[in-house]
């Protein structure tokens, strides 16, 4: 792939997709959402990446939001297929069977918060900031914060950020259920990596059936929700690495999943 605005790197079953637009504190233009798109693609369809973290360059941002020097051009016809592209590209990410880790190292604002809400796991530095601020600029958020917000930590607080338009610290964040850890800005890579590379040695199916449960049973009702799981604990049980964690269990050694 010939990327421009990413950095890609794959080791020891990690993928790690950094946004690189640090001079423009990672902003998601076009050109980054059509990468990121073809990446993502990439990453799901190779057997050897097991999980994927995603960050940005440089130590002041995540991604800051989305290009407001393209979003003030858009006719609404414009604007209609630049949201379904980021609601898309989102959906992809939420959709991954395989968990995709956020690295907010900086701030992570309006699409770069959405981007965020979209991954599976978030860990933070203590120096980041998080928000939509779209209110600010005549508009909302367009990349399906509006609707993941809510999901996760109710209507009264995601309409008390998404109506002020205003940040708030890692502290509340966590607190809000909107992140999963917070550490320094020194300690997030290597501990982002840690989780990482633990999740990498799971076995792929039952990870896949983990996320797809917890994705798509929370919008189903209880009964459908219970199916699902049913079906993909069914699914993990015909599978060799069953045999394996269940014999190393029992053996009393780590397992050696090998995605069969």
């Amino acid at each position: 792939m010939n990327l421009k605005n990413l950095l890609f790197h794959k080791s020891d079953g990690v993928a790690t997709i950094t946004i690189n637009r640090p001079e423009k504190l990672n902003a998601l233009n076009q050109q980054t959402l059509m990468e990121l798109h073809d990446v993502m693609l990439d990453v799901r369809q190779d057997q050897s990446v097991r999980v994927i973290i995603l960050t940005g360059a440089g130590e002041k941002a995540f991604v800051a939001g989305a290009d407001i020097s393209e979003i003030q051009q858009l006719t609404a016809t414009d604007a209609h297929q630049f949201a379904s592209r980021g609601q898309a590209l989102m959906r992809m990410i939420e959709l991954m069977p395989k968990p995709v880790i956020a690295m907010v190292n900086g701030y992570a604002l309006g699409g770069g918060m959405e981007l965020a809400l979209a991954c599976h796991l978030r860990l933070a530095s203590d120096n980041a900031k998080l928000g939509l601020p779209e209110i600010k600029l005549g508009i909302l958020p367009g990349f399906g914060g509006t609707q993941r917000l809510v999901r996760l930590i109710g209507r009264t607080r995601a309409l008390g950020m998404t109506l002020t338009g205003e940040p708030i610290g890692t502290s509340e964040a966590l607190s809000l259920g909107l992140i999963n850890q917070v550490t320094s800005p020194e300690a997030l890579h290597p501990t982002t990596q840690t989780l990482a590379k633990m999740l990498a040695q799971s076995a792929p199916h039952a990870l896949a059936g983990i996320l797809e449960s917890v994705i798509l049973g929370q919008d189903m009702p209880l009964e459908s929700g219970l199916a699902l799981e049913t079906s993909r604990f069914a699914l993990c049980c015909s599978t060799q690495d069953m045999q394996e964690g269940t014999t190393a269990f029992l053996e009393k050694r780590p397992a050696q999943f090998q995605g069969n």
